[in-house]
Protein backbone atom coordinates (compact mmCIF):
# COMPACT_ATOMS: atom_id res chain seq x y z
CA UNK A 1 0.00 0.00 0.00
CA UNK A 2 1.42 3.58 -0.91
CA UNK A 3 -0.21 6.95 1.19
CA UNK A 4 -0.80 8.87 -2.23
CA UNK A 5 0.42 11.78 0.00
CA UNK A 6 3.96 10.21 0.14
CA UNK A 7 4.25 10.01 -3.38
CA UNK A 8 6.77 12.86 -4.65
CA UNK A 9 5.38 15.71 -7.29
CA UNK A 10 6.47 14.15 -10.29
CA UNK A 11 4.59 10.96 -9.26
CA UNK A 12 1.70 12.62 -8.20
CA UNK A 13 1.87 14.77 -11.75
CA UNK A 14 1.70 10.78 -13.77
CA UNK A 15 -1.37 9.66 -11.20
CA UNK A 16 -3.32 12.65 -12.32
CA UNK A 17 -2.50 12.23 -15.93
CA UNK A 18 -3.62 8.66 -15.93
CA UNK A 19 -6.55 9.68 -13.96
CA UNK A 20 -7.67 13.03 -16.75
CA UNK A 21 -6.94 10.78 -19.68
CA UNK A 22 -9.34 7.57 -18.58
CA UNK A 23 -12.26 10.29 -17.46
CA UNK A 24 -11.66 11.66 -20.28
CA UNK A 25 -11.51 9.25 -22.40
CA UNK A 26 -14.36 7.10 -21.04
CA UNK A 27 -11.93 3.95 -20.85
CA UNK A 28 -11.65 1.62 -17.88
CA UNK A 29 -8.14 2.52 -17.58
CA UNK A 30 -6.02 5.75 -18.06
CA UNK A 31 -2.24 5.48 -17.79
CA UNK A 32 1.11 7.56 -17.79
CA UNK A 33 4.53 6.97 -18.17
CA UNK A 34 7.49 8.75 -17.42
CA UNK A 35 11.28 8.48 -18.67
CA UNK A 36 14.23 9.09 -18.07
CA UNK A 37 14.54 12.91 -19.46
CA UNK A 38 10.67 13.65 -17.70
CA UNK A 39 8.99 13.34 -20.46
CA UNK A 40 5.46 11.74 -19.84
CA UNK A 41 3.75 10.03 -22.17
CA UNK A 42 -0.28 9.58 -21.31
CA UNK A 43 -2.98 7.09 -22.78
CA UNK A 44 -6.08 5.02 -22.71
CA UNK A 45 -6.93 1.57 -23.16
CA UNK A 46 -7.39 0.84 -26.83
CA UNK A 47 -9.98 -1.91 -27.86
CA UNK A 48 -10.33 -2.21 -31.24
CA UNK A 49 -11.28 -5.17 -33.05
CA UNK A 50 -8.05 -5.73 -33.94
CA UNK A 51 -6.25 -4.56 -31.43
CA UNK A 52 -6.14 -4.46 -27.91
CA UNK A 53 -3.80 -2.89 -25.44
CA UNK A 54 -4.30 -1.91 -22.11
CA UNK A 55 -3.74 1.90 -21.28
CA UNK A 56 -0.06 0.75 -19.56
CA UNK A 57 0.54 -0.67 -22.80
CA UNK A 58 -0.40 1.80 -24.85
CA UNK A 59 1.52 4.69 -22.99
CA UNK A 60 5.02 1.98 -23.36
CA UNK A 61 3.86 2.14 -26.92
CA UNK A 62 4.29 5.84 -27.27
CA UNK A 63 7.34 6.28 -24.97
CA UNK A 64 9.03 4.08 -27.57
CA UNK A 65 7.98 5.37 -30.77
CA UNK A 66 9.05 8.94 -29.18
CA UNK A 67 12.54 7.47 -28.30
CA UNK A 68 12.42 7.03 -24.66
CA UNK A 69 15.41 4.81 -23.76
CA UNK A 70 14.36 3.95 -20.03
CA UNK A 71 11.37 4.80 -17.83
CA UNK A 72 11.57 6.42 -13.98
CA UNK A 73 7.81 5.24 -13.49
CA UNK A 74 4.37 4.55 -14.35
CA UNK A 75 1.03 4.98 -12.74
CA UNK A 76 -2.32 3.42 -14.04
CA UNK A 77 -5.56 4.52 -12.86
CA UNK A 78 -7.85 1.53 -12.98
CA UNK A 79 -10.61 -0.44 -10.73
CA UNK A 80 -8.14 -3.24 -10.44
CA UNK A 81 -6.98 -4.81 -7.52
CA UNK A 82 -3.51 -5.07 -8.88
CA UNK A 83 -1.04 -4.11 -11.74
CA UNK A 84 -1.42 -6.48 -14.60
CA UNK A 85 1.10 -9.11 -15.42
CA UNK A 86 1.72 -7.73 -18.86
CA UNK A 87 1.64 -3.97 -17.61
CA UNK A 88 4.43 -4.81 -15.06
CA UNK A 89 6.53 -6.53 -18.07
CA UNK A 90 6.23 -3.63 -20.69
CA UNK A 91 7.32 -1.45 -17.86
CA UNK A 92 10.02 -3.85 -17.05
CA UNK A 93 10.91 -4.01 -20.44
CA UNK A 94 11.87 -0.39 -21.15
CA UNK A 95 11.98 0.79 -17.32
CA UNK A 96 13.81 -2.48 -15.36
CA UNK A 97 12.53 -4.54 -12.51
CA UNK A 98 13.06 -1.68 -10.27
CA UNK A 99 10.48 0.71 -11.78
CA UNK A 100 7.98 1.19 -9.49
CA UNK A 101 4.19 1.60 -10.94
CA UNK A 102 1.43 3.28 -8.98
CA UNK A 103 -1.91 1.98 -8.81
CA UNK A 104 -4.59 4.16 -8.35
CA UNK A 105 -8.58 4.24 -8.11
CA UNK A 106 -10.56 6.23 -10.26
CA UNK A 107 -10.46 8.79 -6.92
CA UNK A 108 -6.79 8.95 -7.35
CA UNK A 109 -5.99 7.64 -4.08
CA UNK A 110 -3.31 5.04 -5.04
CA UNK A 111 -3.71 1.49 -3.71
CA UNK A 112 -0.44 -0.36 -4.20
CA UNK A 113 3.32 0.42 -5.82
CA UNK A 114 3.99 -2.46 -8.15
CA UNK A 115 7.24 -3.40 -9.18
CA UNK A 116 9.53 -1.13 -7.37
CA UNK A 117 12.32 -3.63 -5.61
Amino acid sequence: MTDSSALDAEDRKIVTLARSARARNGVPEGAAVRDETGRTYVAGTVALESLRLSAVQTAVAMAVASGARSLEAAAVVSEAAEVAAGDLAAVRDLGGAGTPVFLAGPDGEVRLTAGAE
